[in-house]
C-alpha cells in the first residue's frame, strides 16, 4: 500500500521499519522539525526523521498542517493511508479524509482510558496493572475513533515507565503490519470505543514531578516508575549550603512502618525513606550532570545518613 507516515520520538521507529520490511511503499514521511539541543545548542533531528534519512525516505517537517499549501502537498501524495505513530501535530478533518483508507493511529493504552499526550506515564503512575497498544481510526475527537487491533501488556509491580514504553513500541509495530494486511485484504473491522471508562493522560507537568514523602509508599514508588527515565521524579537536598536537586530513576517497597510525622525521614544508611504511610528504599539515583547510579554509588559522594529528613 502507499502510506505516508507520520511520526517523531523513538516509539514510532520501530512501526516505520516494519511497515517497510512488510513491502509497503512509503511515499513520504512527516515529523516535527528540527529543533535545538544539547549543550550547543544545534538543531537535532527527531529519531523518526534521521531514521527515515537513514533509509532514503522523503522527510517533510512542517511546522503546521493548517495552511492550505502543506494541505495540499499532503493530499497531492495520493496516499492509501497515513499511519501516525506519536506525531505532535493536529491533522485537521480535511488531512484525516485525504487518504483513500483514512488515517490510522497507534496508541498506548487500552482506550478509552488514558486518551491523550502521556498514556504510558500515567497508567504506571495510577497504578494500572495492565495497559497496552491500540490501533484506531483516526477522527477530529482526541484519542476518540474506533479501535481496530488491540493487544494486553501486564504491568508488573516494579516496572518503568521506560521499560513499559519499549514493549509497547515493539508489540505496536507488530499490530500496525497485522493491521495493515487486514485493511489491504478488506476485513478490517473497527468497534467504537466504550463510553464508560474514559479518563485523560494529561502532559507532564514539571510541577508535578517532585517526591512528596507525606504520600503513601506505594504512590511514591508508582510516582518514581512512572517518571522514570523521564523526566525524572526528584527531591532536593543541601550539599556545601547549596540546594541540589536530585533524581530518583527506580525504587522498592519496603514493609517498614511509619506514620506522616516522620515522612521524608531516613531511617537507615541505604536510602530507606519513611513516606506518609510505608516506606520505600531508593534504588537507583540521578544527580545533576551525571549518569544514572546505584544507590551505593551515590552515597560514596554524598554523606546522606540515618535521621537525615529529605523534605
Amino acid at each position: 500500500m502507499r502510506i505516508i507516515f507520520m511520526g517523531t520520538p523513538d516509539f514510532s521507529v520501530p512501526t516505520l521499519d516494519a511497515l517497510q520490511k512488510a513491502g509497503h511503499e512509503v511515499v513520504a514521511v512527516y515529523s516535527q522539525p528540527p529543533r535545538p539541543a544539547g549543550r550547543g545548542k544545534k538543531d537535532r533531528l527527531t529519531p523518526v526523521h534521521a531514521f527515515a534519512k537513514e533509509q532514503g525516505l522523503e522527510v517533510r517537517t512542517p511546522q503546521s498542517l493548517r495552511k492550505l499549501a502543506a494541505r495540499q502537498a499532503f493530499e497531492a501524495l495520493a496516499a492509501d493511508v497515513a499511519i501516525v505513530v506519536a506525531y505532535g501535530l493536529m491533522l485537521g478533518p480535511k488531512v484525516l479524509a485525504a487518504p483513500k483508507h483514512g488515517c490510522l493511529n497507534l496508541h498506548g493504552s487500552l482506550l478509552p482510558r488514558w486518551r491523550g499526550a502521556a498514556p504510558i506515564q500515567r497508567a504506571i503512575m495510577a497504578g494500572d496493572e495492565v495497559s497496552g497498544i491500540e490501533v484506531m481510526r483516526m477522527e477530529e475527537g482526541l484519542d476518540t475513533g474506533p479501535v481496530c487491533q488491540s493487544a494486553k501488556v501486564q504491568i508488573t509491580p516494579d516496572m518503568s515507565a521506560g521499560e513499559l514504553h519499549d514493549e509497547l513500541m515493539v508489540r505496536g509495530a507488530d499490530l500496525m503490519v497485522a493491521a495493515l494486511a487486514k485493511l489491504q485484504q478488506g476485513s478490517l473491522s473497527c468497534q467504537p470505543q466504550p463510553v464508560e471508562g474514559i479518563t485523560y493522560a494529561s502532559k507532564i507537568d514539571k510541577a508535578e514531578t517532585r517526591i512528596d514523602w507525606r504520600k503513601s509508599a506505594q504512590h511514591i514508588h508508582n510516582h518514581i516508575r512512572g517518571l522514570s527515565p523521564f523526566p525524572g521524579a526528584w527531591f532536593e537536598i543541601d550539599v556545601k549550603g547549596k540546594r541540589e536537586r536530585i533524581k530518583v530513576l527506580g525504587s522498592q517497597l519496603d514493609k517498614h512502618t511509619t506514620d506522616e510525622a516522620r515522612a521524608g525521614q531516613l531511617l537507615d544508611d541505604r536510602l530507606l525513606v519513611a513516606c506518609g504511610e510505608g516506606a520505600v528504599r531508593l534504588v537507583t539515583l540521578q544527580r545533576a550532570g551525571k549518569r544514572p547510579m546505584s544507590a551505593a554509588d551515590l552515597l560514596r559522594g554524598l554523606p546522606l545518613t540515618a535521621g537525615q529528613n529529605l523534605k
